[in-house]
């Protein structure tokens, strides 16, 4: 009896020593159980702030997107009226090359009219001339002719 208390009690002893190592064991785990939770806590706190961080990036670039669509589209329409002022801009210039070869023409006319009349004006001074150079010679004639019926006269008076 006495041994097999002693047995017993050598037993109880491992078993007590088993158990408070299991204890210890269950201490460390429920441990390292709680330092996980507190661990994947602030994992999941430091995911919650970088999923608000993203999401408020995410809402920044839709912001600018919609902004540059939007920015894009006036640079659309105002490239389109630039397009439209530029066609406008070279018909014009063309209506006005087409002016000033016109122009150039109705210069180049203008020119040939004056040299026409110059040559003209210098030819009818020439002929006024001869005219006034006929007309004093008729003068002259007609003073004679005169001069001749006075004579005339005079001879007949005097015969």
């Amino acid at each position: 009896l006495k041994e097999e208390n002693a047995t017993l009690r050598s037993k109880i002893n491992k078993l007590q020593i088993l158990s408070e190592t299991q204890a210890d064991k269950m201490r460390k785990l429920e441990k390292k159980l709680e330092e996980n939770k507190i661990k994947e806590e602030k994992e999941a706190q430091d995911l919650e702030a970088m999923v608000q961080h993203v999401e408020q990036n995410l809402q920044l670039m839709t912001k600018r997107a919609v902004k540059a669509e939007n920015s894009a589209a006036k640079l659309k329409q105002e490239n389109a009226l630039l397009q439209v002022q530029l066609r406008n801009y070279k018909a014009e210039n063309e209506a006005l090359q087409l002016g000033q070869a016109g122009l150039a023409t109705a210069k180049q006319n203008a020119e040939m009219a004056l040299q026409h009349l110059l040559r003209v004006t210098t030819s009818s001074r020439a002929s006024i001339r001869q005219l006034l150079s006929g007309a004093e010679s008729l003068q002259l004639v007609a003073d004679l002719l005169k001069s001749i019926d006075r004579i005339s006269e005079v001879s007949e008076d005097g015969q």
